[in-house]
């Protein structure tokens, strides 16, 4: 994605200009005309070397989603009670607790002020509102229902930040243990090992295949514990670069989806998003292929995103819904009957509301009982590690005080 300015008249005729995030040229006309913009120019954004304030940018606080839903739910309010635009962000900049959110809702009133409108104004801060976002609110703005565009908004990233709490909450036990066996691992071949190493010397004694795996491994943490961490930080930053790129992004997305275990909930609770956000931008009124593009992003999984790309290319050539549904093999055969119910009786919104309220249970099901199902791996590697340290420590020790009695009797 590059950052292209323009400008452009809108339906009044009025000239506007200002910046936009599109993959290319012609992706940036198209959000424009989407928008009710003539383009008359667009010109790449070159890439500013990064400065002292643009690096202190780079460190400011993100705009969390519990932000993101209070300002959803205030502006909802102030729409529907008939505060004006400009009075109602005055009036939430002023209140808002995030300092980001603050500084943004600061530009934004100065944007509206200059006369753009509020999507437009929002799609100046890409990192802070969503494609989504923007997308629903020019959508409120042009049928007269900002408020409920909002509402639906607040209700949207309720569901997001729901989902994040379960899956947070599941994994939190298990991230914690991995980290304590990790640590744990490290003290034991640094400090622990190494004593009973300089004792088995001491005594010139036959040890057994496992204690002389432990003491392998113990010198080899002695002598190369700095390249490990080196290896394993230059391992973390090297995987983060890959995920970035976009052959990285879709491996990634792939891998996500058939990890053990938890691959089946990221599986379930990309689909409830997917349903979701769709169904929230057909009831608001956008085009099914325009929603379907802006969808690919609000899923947060590269590897689907190609595939609902798939989905929207197929319709654009004349197919249904239905029928690039079952061709994505994304959908079980209950979603897809009721795919088929929504296009049939022209409620496609109220379906892929059920279809996402489906996906939401099963996976609030499935973190319930991911624990259980993680807890008894946990402890089979705990008592692997165990045993092995028993058999690796005490049995030398057994056969020296075996000897020793024996000598002595």
């Amino acid at each position: 994605m590059a950052n292209f300015v323009y400008t452009a008249r809108d339906t009044n005729g009025n000239a506007v200009s200002g910046q936009i995030e599109a993959g290319s040229e012609g992706a940036a006309a198209d959000l424009l005309r989407r928008r009710s913009f003539i383009p008359l120019t667009i010109q790449r954004q070159a890439e500013q070397s990064k400065t002292s304030i643009g690096q202190l940018e780079l460190w400011q606080a993100k705009v969390s989603l519990t932000d993101l839903i209070l300002f959803s739910r205030q502006m909802y309010s102030l729409m529907k009670a008939g505060i004006p635009i400009v009075r109602a962000i005055e009036g939430l900049a002023q209140s808002t607790s995030s300092k980001r959110l603050q500084k943004v809702l600061g530009e934004l009133v100065g944007q509206l002020e200059n006369g753009r409108s509020l999507s437009v104004a929002l799609a100046e801060h890409p990192k802070v509102f969503s494609r989504l976002m923007v997308s629903i609110v020019h959508v409120g703005e042009n049928t007269g229902r900002l408020d409920e565009a909002f509402l639906q908004l607040n209700y949207y990233f309720e569901q997001e930040l729901e989902t994040r709490k379960q899956i947070k909450q599941a994994t939190r036990y298990p991230f914690f243990v991995l980290i304590a066996l990790v640590v744990a691992m490290f003290i034991l071949n640094l400090a622990v090992i190494p004593q009973f190493a300089n004792m088995f010397a001491r005594f010139n004694a036959e040890l057994p295949w496992s204690t002389k795996a432990l003491l392998a491994s113990s010198a080899f943490f002695v002598a190369y514990w700095p390249l490990i961490i080196i290896a394993a930080i230059g391992a973390t930053f090297g995987f983060r670069s890959y995920i970035k790129t976009d052959k990285g992004r879709v491996v990634w997305g792939r891998w996500r989806l058939v990890f053990p275990i938890i691959g089946n909930v990221i599986y379930r609770a990309t689909l409830g998003r997917f349903a979701r956000s769709f169904g929230m931008m057909l009831k608001a009124g956008v085009p099914m292929t325009s929603a379907l593009t802006l969808v690919a992003d609000a899923v947060d999984n590269e590897y689907m995103g190609e595939k609902i790309r798939d989905m929207r290319r197929n319709i654009e050539r004349g197919e249904s819904l239905l029928r690039v549904s079952q061709q994505s093999g994304m959908f079980t055969p209950l979603v897809l009957q009721m795919i088929a119910v929504g296009e049939e009786t022209g409620a496609m919104d109220d379906m892929l509301g059920e279809v996402a309220g489906f996906y939401e249970r099963e996976v609030a099901f499935d973190l319930k009982s991911l624990t259980a199902k993680i807890e008894p791996i946990l402890i089979a590697i705990v008592a692997v590690m165990v045993l092995i340290l028993a058999l690796g420590i005490f049995t030398p020790m057994w056969d020296m005080l075996n000897a020793y009695k024996g000598n002595t009797g």
